[in-house]
């Protein structure tokens, strides 16, 4: 059985290498642009329902699971669920965290269940190699929705929505992207401490207060018309949060019927403060790059703008030095 999933895996790593290689040549970067796919939402079939909505939702998360692994939490209830917000071509990003932070294996009698997010793209050549990806690992989940930027929400959402329907009983979800380096020690023993009670509408990260930024040329530019107010909700930076199973469901269902943002951390804030959860500020989660240091990583929880390579590095150097004092 093992030599057969290495094979797989190896015809994988070749077909992603292929096909990366012809699209770069013969296919040009394509760009969407997150209101188009926003505007274009409409009212179609659902793959789940949720009860207690009295109100016509403003906002009907109404795509469909084009790839989905609906029985990851059924032989054991998580302590931990990661979601892990990716792209396409993010192959290499996934493995490496596969390899080793995100193993769901490393911690013996803590389950966790780890998931990548993503939404569908336009070119099918990625799509394939993605669902192929999937049979292998069985860690992918996506929907139907153009996978851009400017669509982010809809994928975190999408994670709370997977979450609240098909893993409900776990504990802890966390929230991060394929380029953050996480120190699960300290984010499983010294921030969630399995044997303690679980916390309820718990919510922590990096929480940033500010307002938008209405200078066209800025990656966060937020429209006046799309957002009139001068301050944002405290929101916790989306390169990693920590909240509650609970959560996951009360954001999805907030979400039907509070408009659309295309800044997913910001939006999420927004739910949050209708909801009447404060996120918990932690200095522990950094939304920057930090120069490697063993003593210097121990102290923290993320940290962001992290190779595959420094991955594997990192975590190499980390497992291996255990033993040494800072």
């Amino acid at each position: 059985m093992a030599s057969k999933v290495s094979c797989l895996y190896v015809l994988t790593v070749v077909c992603w290498a292929s096909a990366l290689w012809y699209l770069s040549i013969t296919r040009p970067t394509s760009s969407y642009t997150g209101h188009r796919q926003l505007s274009s939402i409409s009212i179609a079939r659902k793959n789940v329902s949720f009860g207690n909505i009295r109100t016509r939702p403003i906002n009907p998360h109404s795509f469909d699971f084009l790839i989905n692994e609906p029985n990851k939490c059924e032989k054991s209830v998580p302590f931990l669920v990661i979601l892990i917000s990716t792209t396409h071509k993010e192959f290499d990003a996934r493995q490496a965290i596969r390899e080793t932070w995100g193993d769901e294996n490393n911690f013996k009698g803590i389950k966790i269940a780890t998931l990548f997010l993503l939404g569908k793209n336009a070119d099918p050549v990625l799509n394939q190699m993605v669902e192929q990806e999937s049979q292998i690992f069985h860690d992918i989940i996506v929907e139907d929705f153009i996978d851009s930027y400017h669509n982010l929400t809809l994928k975190t959402l999408m994670g709370m929505r997977w979450v609240a329907t098909f893993c409900s009983k776990a504990k802890y979800v966390m929230k991060t992207d394929s380029d953050i380096f996480v120190n699960m020690d300290n984010l499983i023993y010294k921030l969630l401490k399995p044997n303690t009670k679980p916390r309820r509408r718990y919510f922590t990260g990096y929480v940033i207060n500010g307002g938008p930024i209405r200078d066209v040329r800025s990656k966060w530019y937020m429209p006046r018309d799309l957002y009139p107010d001068s301050n944002y909700p405290p929101f916790c930076s989306g390169t990693g949060y920590i909240f509650s199973a609970d959560v996951a469901e009360l954001i999805y269902k907030t979400s039907l019927h509070t408009r659309l943002l295309h800044l997913e951390d910001v939006y999420v804030g927004l739910c949050l403060r209708k909801l009447g959860i404060h996120p918990f500020q932690n200095s522990g989660f950094n939304h920057w790059k930090m120069a490697y240091s063993l003593c210097r990583y121990r102290r923290v929880i993320t940290v962001h703008q992290i190779t595959p390579e420094e991955m594997h590095r990192i975590w190499n150097d980390m497992s291996s030095k255990k033993h040494l004092r800072c």
